[in-house]
């Protein structure tokens, strides 16, 4: 099994904490990891693209001449798309990019990401954070303690206000919580900030 050494909120070391082999301890698939950056990032796309059809373009109810007897090619309206002012043909519409991969293979590819973290030294275990109410320069100092000065990805168990509100502003810094714990953020970031309570409920979540 994995071991990794947890700190104190005042960068101490607070002992071993032994991570479960088959979610941070397995050889990462860098194929299904791409897949599920690949879907978080098609699911974030707005998809409200929009261009005016023939129907949709004002103008055109009259026909332009004659259908016969002029010399020139028949035409029903000036808001066809050959027309300057037409409609367009086969532009794109509102759609949703979002799609899913199966239970399994999202599975995999978080449990691949975090083993690769571990490998990599970049996962970070602390006992507990806590504060007194929102204190950024507090949480900052935790930070330095810790030698985290590259971009960090902090997961917090639930109801964790005042740890969150003591991160969020920092520019290098995510706050999410251990549910939502998810491939492209893992992906982004340099460093994993995790706390013991969160890592329970993640190796519950994955086992």
């Amino acid at each position: 099994m994995p071991k990794v050494t947890m700190f104190k909120q005042d960068g101490s070391h607070a002992g071993e904490i032994e991570l479960k082999d088959a979610i941070f301890g397995i050889e990462p698939n860098e194929g299904v990891i791409f897949d599920a950056v690949i879907m978080q990032r098609a699911s974030l796309r707005q998809g409200t693209h929009a261009v005016k059809n023939r129907s949709a373009v004002s103008g055109g109810g009259r026909k332009p001449w004659r259908q016969k007897g002029t010399g020139r090619a028949r035409q029903g309206s000036t808001r066809s798309p050959q027309w300057v002012g037409g409609g367009t043909v086969f532009g794109p519409t509102p759609r949703s990019y979002s799609y899913k991969l199966p239970k399994k293979v999202r599975r995999l590819a978080l449990q691949s990401v975090l083993s690769q973290k571990v490998a990599e030294e970049s996962f970070v275990v602390i006992e507990d954070l806590a504060f007194d109410g929102p204190k950024t320069k507090e949480f900052k100092e935790v930070l330095n303690k810790l030698n985290l000065d590259q971009k960090v990805l902090l997961v917090l168990e639930a109801e964790n206000d005042n740890t969150y509100l003591s991160a969020r502003n920092l520019p290098n810094v995510k706050v999410i919580d251990d549910n939502n714990l998810n491939v492209l953020d893992l992906v982004n970031y340099d460093k994993v900030l995790i706390t013991k309570q969160a890592l329970s409920t993640v190796e519950e979540a994955l086992a």
